[in-house]
């Protein structure tokens, strides 16, 4: 197994090196420039169009806050509790710092792929929308070996990375370490409640997410934020350490074993990616079943999700840990503690109950990750090898539950890394190529907020 994982790992540390880091960073900057900062002119008028009712009688199969909603489902779990202490044991403290520069890049990029997928979507065999990377690639460019590439590093990745095994690996070492219960019984259980769900569709998912979603956030939200306020005090100097971290390394400190500077670049931006999805190619999957007529106003909705992904709740996981100490903490037999477990730990350190809290949100946050990915995987399969492909894809997306449950973590999250890295590839490719589409619809911004004309008063007689 060592010899796999010392594999993973030099793949892993070539994808997401200056090739893949400097692509990413490029489609942000470039996209911020040419749009003038879009995501920050229009960053409050985009939290207002996400949450206010919108026409449902529009081509789509969910509504805008469903779609938000789907989107945070699938970003909202193992990458922002797991991930986050993953990204600061191996980084250190700045590699939070880094995330936060993704996240602001990363709006930019997410309402650019919801641009592309709006434009660019189809409806199946069955009258649901479909839509994605695969399909802007094919009908933007007309390179369709291009968008079977990404279908197929996509489809992988639901089944081996982010969107299976790594959530049944985390939540079942999250509950090994609360109760300590036997792996095989989180994947079994697992299993069966994913083979129950998956076979409702995206109405049933967007459904679902609109209510699972708001509650299981705000749960972990203010737990944190509790714990936070009650380390108020050290915030400054907290902050001082990120900041100071992010551009100098971190110093080998308890079981700790200390960061370059790279490493937290590295870990921040990957991490930050992996919570967010921004330049995956995942979320425009979901973003084109969007009940809207508009490709600007569902990219808008849609770049809200990393703010409350990365900004909010990254934020609280990163600085819970950071706040009680926790980093370089070893659990009971001597191991250092990584992933949820070190989540739980820090969450304990202030409160009697903290692990309870981040276990409790940990497993919906896992099952509502689950299913958003793996309508992912359909949709990729649908494009291969067309609409009847979904049942034997739901089939092994449920047969591989257990044997993630069972994995080694560090072999997990470096499998579910490379595999990122690789999709993200030919989505950021056209990305950059289809800029001016994404220039050109972003011209009818203004005409979703009409400016209110103040009435003229009348002459006195």
């Amino acid at each position: 197994m060592s010899s796999i994982e010392t594999f993973f790992s030099g793949l892993n540390n070539f994808i997401w090196g200056p090739p893949l880091l400097i692509l990413l960073t490029f489609v942000g900057v470039y996209y911020t420039i040419r749009l003038k900062g879009l995501q920050f002119r229009y960053f409050f008028k985009a939290f207002k169009l996400s949450f206010t009712r919108q026409c449902s009688k529009q081509k789509g199969d969910i509504s805008l806050f469903q779609t938000l909603m789907t989107m945070l489902a699938a970003t909202i779990g193992i990458g922002s509790i797991a991930g986050v202490a993953t990204a600061l044991t191996i980084g250190g403290v700045g590699a939070l710092f880094w995330m936060w520069v993704a996240a602001g890049f990363g709006m930019i990029t997410k309402y650019a792929e919801s641009v592309l997928a709006i434009k660019y979507r189809t409806v199946d065999a069955n009258g649901n929308m479909s839509g994605g990377p695969m399909r802007y690639i094919e009908k933007g460019t007309g390179k369709k070996w291009l968008a079977k590439t990404f279908a197929i590093l996509a489809t992988l990745t639901t089944l081996l990375g982010i969107g299976n095994m790594i959530q049944s690996n985390s939540v079942a070492l999250a509950l090994t370490e609360l109760i300590d219960l036997n792996p095989i019984y989180t994947g079994i259980s697992l299993t069966v409640i994913v083979a129950i769900s998956l076979f409702g569709g995206i109405k049933y998912l967007g459904k679902i997410s609109a209510y699972l979603v708001p509650a299981m956030a705000l749960f972990y939200i203010l737990g944190g934020l509790f714990i936070i306020s009650v380390h108020m005090k050290q915030i400054p100097m907290a902050f001082v350490w990120i900041f100071k971290s992010a551009f100098s390394g971190q110093a080998a400190a308890g079981g700790f074993l200390g960061a370059t500077i790279m490493q937290a670049i590295q870990m921040g931006i990957s991490r930050g990616v992996f919570s967010s999805e921004a330049g995956l190619g995942s979320s425009p999957v979901i973003a084109a079943a969007a009940k809207t007529n508009s490709g600007p106003k569902q990219g808008l909705s849609a770049m809200y999700s990393v703010f409350i992904t990365t900004g909010i709740v990254c934020s609280i996981t990163g600085l819970v840990i950071v706040l009680t100490g926790s980093l370089g903490a070893f659990d009971s037999n001597g191991m250092l503690l990584d992933g949820a477990a070190l989540v739980i730990y820090a969450f304990d350190q202030t409160l009697p109950f903290g692990g309870l809290i981040v276990t409790i949100a940990l497993i919906p946050f896992a099952f509502s990750t689950m299913m958003s990915w793996a309508y992912l995987g359909e949709k990729c399969m649908e494009y291969l090898f067309g609409i009847r492909s979904i049942l034997y894809y739901r089939l092994l997306y449920i047969s591989l539950v257990i044997p993630g449950a069972l994995l080694s973590l560090n072999l997990m999250w470096t499998i579910a890394n490379v595999l990122n890295g690789l999709m993200a590839f030919p989505n950021l490719i056209v990305l950059f190529m289809l800029s001016s589409v994404v220039i050109e619809e972003t011209k009818h911004i203004p005409a979703l907020f009409p400016k209110k004309l103040k009435a003229k008063k009348q002459p006195t007689s």
